[in-house]
């Protein structure tokens, strides 16, 4: 590369622009990047931007270059960097700032300006306009990847690292509320929020929303993505709770995930964010304090009159509904066969109808308690309690639950008050989650509605099949997501926390 002159060649940072200093020519620049001999060298079959940007032999963040003839990340570009080290050792030539955006050959150390290489930025960093965000859920256009795999942009398999498929569903539901979706396509809808100094858990924000835009891709080079830097966000936040190399719990992830992100977000108890105003509906609690059951008779009856064993009412928000199941009989058929039993889901509902009493006993005090409904969300969330945790082992419900995929009312289980105000009370089916096995082992896979296409797809790790909706009924559900009709209207697509 003699023949190109090269300025400041061993310099380690990019070259700022200062102002008033007069810089090269967008002809020079364009020639000299016309002559770069090394593009053809460039193998997009090995990127892989998905993994945290780390120099491979420094493991440091900082000014980190991916090769991009083998894909390795190397740092830095100067004399004894091993970015340099690297092209001179192997040959490789072209180089990408994973910063900066911007692509280097070396050793020659000139930056490389070409619109050849513009699919490569887009697959490190998509973006999203506002038309494109409005035409998502219009059309079931299917795309072809660099590695010839087609694939539908929302409908896209999850890399299992050890045992992340608990939290690989919950990320694939989410992904598939339009309101959450859109809120994090956009990196304009939370870039402003600010958060305390040191505060780490906006990396939450950051991650999720680099791969809701990486599972929308309509350009990637692979038709799956690897959750990898999402993952790690999750396992420091949460300060190890969940982690990528145990199996952990969907509904405590979900949960734990949510209320982090309203949090990160800004949101408070009394401030909303795109979290609560996508799920966040409202319930009353009436509750009573039983007397211990081993008391006389006639002192339980002295108690039951006093204050402090009449029903309170409390005001409540939630982010999801616990539906429990009735405990599975025990009892096996003429072939010795276990019978697996079904609940219709409206039986499970009857939680929520102000009627139904149900005993919940704490170390010490019991008390009988009922819900009813005073605010539905445009998407709710069921969680079906399958798991009972006592002190030496897991046990898992395997009753199933028969619901329709749409047309499910639950005006029934609102207060009167509620009957009158709540326009919308019909739900239709957008998401379930299943779990398969065992408790502590098992598997989880999910069921997802394309709103393009109207087409369910099913999707475990990598895998990525279409699925009959009657088959959906048929599995053990574990988390459900519901989408309230005509909820587009109450909910703003880009409405900021």
């Amino acid at each position: 590369m003699a023949h190109l002159k090269r300025e400041r060649p061993y310099e380690d940072e990019d070259e700022e622009e200062v102002p008033g200093k007069v810089g090269r020519s967008q002809d020079t620049e364009d020639k000299r990047s016309r002559h770069c001999p090394y593009l053809d060298t460039i193998n997009r079959s090995v990127l892989d931007f998905d993994f945290e940007k780390l120099c491979s032999v420094s493991l440091s963040h900082i000014n980190v270059y991916a090769c991009l003839i083998c894909g390795k990340y190397f740092q830095g570009r100067g004399l004894k960097s091993h970015a340099y080290t690297h092209s001179v050792q192997f040959t490789h030539h072209v180089f990408l700032n994973l910063h900066t955006l911007k692509f280097y050959c070396l050793p020659d150390n000139y930056e490389i300006i070409d619109s050849s290489l513009e699919d490569i930025t887009y697959v490190l960093k998509p973006t999203f306009t506002k038309q494109h965000i409005s035409a998502l859920d219009k059309h079931g256009k299917l795309y072809r990847a660099f590695d010839g795999t087609t694939y539908l942009p929302g409908i896209v398999g999850l890399n299992n690292i050890k045992a992340n498929d608990y939290a690989n569903v919950v990320l694939q539901a989410l992904s598939n509320v339009p309101p959450l979706r859109n809120y994090f396509l956009e990196e304009e809808s939370y870039r402003t929020i600010r958060r305390p100094p040191g505060d780490i858990m906006f990396l939450l924000v950051k991650r999720f929303g680099e791969l809701m835009r990486k599972l929308w891709n309509p350009r990637n080079f692979k038709a799956h993505v690897s959750p990898h830097e999402m993952l790690q966000a999750v396992v420091l936040c949460s300060k190890k709770t969940f982690q990528i190399t145990k199996q952990g719990d969907a509904v405590d992830f979900l949960s734990w995930f949510l209320n982090a992100l309203h949090g990160a977000l800004g949101g408070t108890k009394k401030k909303s964010s795109i979290v609560t105003k996508a799920f966040q509906g409202t319930m009353r609690i009436f509750s009573k304090k039983l007397p211990h059951p081993d008391l006389p008779a006639e002192e339980k009856e002295v108690l039951l009159q006093t204050d402090e064993y009449q029903e309170q009412m409390l005001e409540s928000n939630f982010l999801y509904l616990t539906l429990d199941l009735p405990t599975a009989p025990l009892y096996k058929d003429e072939k010795e066969q276990l019978i697996i039993p079904q609940v219709p889901l409206f039986n499970i509902l009857a939680k929520f109808n102000g009627i139904t009493e149900k005993e919940y006993k704490t170390y010490k005090e019991n008390f009988l308690k009922r819900f009813q409904l005073t605010r539905l969300p445009p998407y709710l969330i069921f969680c079906i309690k399958r798991f009972t945790k006592n002190n030496f082992f897991v046990e898992k419900n395997p009753t199933i639950v028969n619901f329709p995929i749409t047309n499910v009312d639950l005006h029934e289980y609102l207060t009167e008050e509620a009957q009158v105000t709540e326009k919308s009370t019909t739900y239709d089916l957008v998401a379930n989650v299943v779990h398969d096995g065992k408790p502590t082992e098992g598997a989880y896979r999910i069921h997802v509605l394309h709103h393009g296409t109207g087409k369910w797809y099913e999707l475990q790790d990598l895998q990525v099949t279409d699925i009959l909706p009657q088959m959906i009924t048929l599995s053990e559900a574990y988390i459900q997501i519901w989408k309230r009709r005509e909820a587009e209207g109450e909910v703003n697509s880009h409405t900021g926390a």
